[in-house]
């Protein structure tokens, strides 16, 4: 994988599969502000999520 497609590729933080070209949702964390992805399953079934630089968790 180029390192152009690693900057662009995204795992779910709730599961860790990869989202890139998936229905998933990127927001910025609300604490940090750290880009966070999540992929449709675990949005649908309101997984938690934790932010990777702060700690914050999230439905």
């Amino acid at each position: 994988m180029s390192q152009s497609e690693q900057r662009h590729a995204r795992q779910c933080v709730s599961c860790g599969i990869n989202i890139s070209g998936m229905s998933a949702a990127t927001f910025d964390c609300p604490e940090c502000g750290h880009e966070i992805s999540r992929c449709a399953k675990c949005r649908k079934q309101s997984n938690l999520y934790e932010c990777p630089d702060c700690g914050f968790m999230g439905p």
